[in-house]
């Protein structure tokens, strides 16, 4: 079980450094209302990919094909969602800062993240790749895939956790006044990755 746990953390945290739209929202929230918003936000995140990973690890195919075949539309939900996310952070006009959010912010901000992770059904396909090239095949024991599925998350909040950090570094070094032009950066971010889900959709 601790190989597998061990594997676990290393596909985590390879498979959560591409950020995409999850880093954009976690450093835009670490930055406007401190860590524990970054954390949240990653953590809804890793919630998603442990799903998706106990999909692949227990070889559970009746979700995996019914994810798959509706992926298209799961897709573009998760494209709408990301680009509205983007807009609205593009018009943003000013923030209130805070040093933690209070406990409904805190739970909105883990259930947008957990949503834009839940609505990539082809992250079951990447976790399935992954196995494969660690050397896990589908006939993982109960405890093995437990410490497999375990280790995912751990490692996928090991990398949310690091990103948050450095973030709430780079915010003691900068100026207030920037805050509002990184609000639009990761705006134009939010927009551009919900565009690209939704052309690749309609693409496929």
């Amino acid at each position: 079980m601790g190989l597998f746990l061990i594997k676990g953390i290393l596909i985590g945290f390879l498979f959560g450094v591409p950020a995409g739209a999850v880093g954009a929202m976690t450093a835009q929230r670490t930055l406007n209302y401190g860590i524990k918003a970054g954390l949240l936000t990653g953590l809804g995140s890793s919630v998603a990919d442990c799903l998706y990973a106990c999909v692949g690890a227990f070889g559970l195919t009746l979700i995996s094909d019914f994810l798959l075949q509706y992926q298209s539309i799961i897709n573009l939900a998760g494209g709408c969602l990301i680009l509205g996310m983007g807009i609205r952070m593009l018009w943003m006009k000013s923030v209130q800062m805070k040093n933690t959010p209070d406990s409904v912010m805190g739970i909105r901000m883990f259930l947008s993240s957990f949503a834009v992770g839940i609505t990539n059904p082809a992250a079951i396909l990447t976790f399935l790749f992954a196995f494969s090239w660690f050397g896990i095949n589908g006939e993982t024991g109960i405890f093995e895939g437990i410490g497999l599925v375990c280790g995912v998350f751990l490692g996928t909040y090991i990398w949310w956790g690091t990103l948050s950090g450095v973030t709430a570094l780079f915010k003691k070094k900068s100026k207030k006044n920037h805050l509002s032009i990184m609000n639009r950066v990761f705006g134009v971010l939010l927009i551009l990755f919900g565009t690209v889900v939704m052309v690749r959709n309609f693409i496929n």
